[in-house]
């Protein structure tokens, strides 16, 4: 049997191993049109601050490490340029040399990834332009940073690759500009959640421009829709990927829309002996049950195993993704899963989340500090539908356990009755996961109701009658314009104070004592009561960034930073 790939790095290089592992007679030819096969392309923005620190580490295996330690014929600068199915042949052009030739296949994997979005912008020929997709790449930025005497640089999107980048740019000591055209970068995330990593870029001296696109360069100044111009000695165009499916869609491959491959259960194709993987074929979204598009290493590893599985007769489950990443902006980590509440609104789902800060360890512990976890659930059933966590401590085990129960079928109720690790300098008792099960449990049993952080703006400029249960210490340090302080401890002595003929909205610092308010109030007749989801801490963190971006006036008298 002759099996050949076309690209090298994490589908193919993963498949063309499995291949050998379930194949040891086969033949293996594996064609990458790049320099290098194998290389840990995530890692590619963290050579820019050092933080990888020599290119040549970014290679994980060479050609020949492929051919002595599996024989597999690994082939660098060789570029597949038509694929003959009636024949079985794909047909290679060194890109070196300029050699053609054919090669046959009994059964050939296709995992060509994504090529960078490079739009036709007026005066683009004239920039000093990056993208960051390959090792050559962060070489060419690592040496122009170092040799050529850039500093500062506008990176162009808001997507991962934008930012690890502009976070790695500013850590080697560059002037950073983000330039997104969307209202808020990292749209893994939803924007209430967004903005503690927008507020973290702005902080470390990262400028943000949102709503706001290129519409021309001039050398490698960018100019704005808005006519501002952001001078730059750089430029890093990460706007997005696209499938990079010329090849199967010459060969006549079926592909969805976009230009994604489409693939059964198994990743075959629409020719029986082709297969496909990767950032260039559409995969089964295990929670709407719908096809989606998914630019992940971890399932373009876990696509090549299956798709080798196959090619190879075994029996192969799939059991779809949901779509699990991570990224770290400066000292915040921030992690998601599954679906975000956009995402929800699109699906047609029914759902609520809910948003909670406790604390990531126990308090006495060095080092600890709050949690920022929101859970998407779906109602009535409380399925749980996705999570985003961030922390300057460990979001990403949390969104891990999250993960696990979504891809179980999970619910709330699992997440208030899992049973995790505990030790004062790892977690708290009730670990984060379960105190957000416990808030979804009560939201779904009706036992109160929330106010969401995004909407607390417009509630203060209408006038809404809030009381904060905080110390009075606390209160006069800061609070919501408009509020009215009783604290917990006063609040039973001072019902009279409280109107009864209108919605009352109790907020504390991180919405647990301002619930216990609540439910005191409850006891006392109040009908219409609302809990102000993630109290005080939790709308500082949502408006800051604007607050500080645009000139609309706050409705926080001080922030606690």
């Amino acid at each position: 049997m002759k099996y050949v790939i076309v690209g090298g790095n994490t589908g193919g290089a993963g498949g063309a191993a499995r291949l050998r592992r379930l194949d040891p007679q086969a033949e293996i030819v594996v064609f990458e049109k790049g320099n290098f096969a194998s290389y840990s392309n995530c890692c590619l923005p963290y050579r820019l601050s050092n933080a990888v620190d020599d290119t040549k580490k970014l290679v994980l295996n060479t050609p020949e490490v492929f051919q002595n330690a599996y024989r597999i014929d690994m082939r660098v600068q060789s570029e597949v340029t038509a694929i003959d199915r009636e024949a079985k042949t794909v047909h290679i052009t060194n890109t070196q040399t300029g050699e053609q030739y054919d090669e046959a296949y009994d059964k050939l994997l296709l995992a060509p990834g994504a090529e960078a979005i490079v739009p036709r912008i007026e005066g683009i020929e004239d920039a000093n332009l990056f993208t960051m997709k390959t090792v050559d790449d962060a070489g060419r930025l690592y040496d122009a940073l170092h040799n050529d005497g850039v500093h500062k640089v506008a990176v162009i999107g808001g997507g991962f690759i934008g930012i690890e980048v502009a976070v790695n740019l500013r850590e080697a000591g560059c002037e950073v500009a983000v330039i997104e055209a969307m209202p808020q970068i990292l749209r893994t995330f939803d924007r209430d959640m967004v903005q503690l990593l927008q507020q973290e870029m702005i902080e470390n001296g990262v400028e943000v421009i949102l709503n706001d696109s290129v519409v021309a360069f001039e050398g490698s100044n960018a100019k704005l829709s808005s006519g501002r111009v952001v001078e730059a000695d750089a430029v890093v165009m990460a706007v997005g990927v696209r499938p990079d499916t010329k090849l199967a869609i010459d060969a006549g491959l079926e592909t969805n829309e976009r230009g994604a491959l489409k693939v059964d259960a198994t990743y075959c194709t629409s020719d029986p002996n082709i297969y496909a993987v990767g950032d260039a074929v559409e995969v089964f979204n295990a929670i709407t049950h719908q096809p989606m598009m998914l630019q992940l290493a971890g399932p373009a590893q876990k696509q090549a195993r299956q798709a080798a599985d196959a090619m190879c007769g075994l029996t192969v489950r799939n059991t779809g993704f949901i779509g699990s990443s991570a990224i770290k902006v400066f000292k915040r980590n921030a992690a998601s899963t599954g679906l975000t509440v956009e995402q929800c609104e699109q699906a047609g789902l029914s759902f609520d989340y809910v948003y909670v800060l406790p604390n990531d360890r126990v308090s006495l512990m060095p080092g600890a500090c709050h949690m920022h976890l929101k859970v998407i659930f779906e109602v009535p059933t409380g399925r749980v539908l996705g999570a985003q966590g961030i922390s300057y401590g460990d979001a990403t085990k949390r969104i891990d356990v999250i993960a696990t129960v979504i891809k179980f079928g999970g619910t709330v109720d699992d997440l208030r009755d899992l049973e995790l690790c505990y030790a004062p300098p790892f977690t708290t008792a009730k670990d984060p996961v379960n105190y957000a099960g416990l808030v979804a449990e009560n939201i779904l049993n009706g036992s109160f109701k929330q106010v969401h952080v995004e909407d607390v703006r417009e509630l203060i400029e209408s006038g809404a009658y809030i009381v904060d249960v905080r110390s009075y210490g606390m209160f006069i340090a800061g609070h919501l314009e408009g509020a009215h302080n009783i604290p917990l401890q006063q609040l039973r002595d001072r019902l009279d104070e409280i109107p009864r003929d209108q919605p009352i909205y109790v907020q504390c610092n991180i919405g647990q004592s301002s619930y216990n308010a609540l439910k005191a109030l409850e006891g006392a007749g109040f009908k219409d009561l609302y809990n102000v989801s993630g109290g005080y801490m939790g709308l500082c963190y949502h408006e800051c960034f604007e607050d500080e971006t645009t000139d609309r006036k706050s409705v926080i008298t001080e922030y606690p930073w």
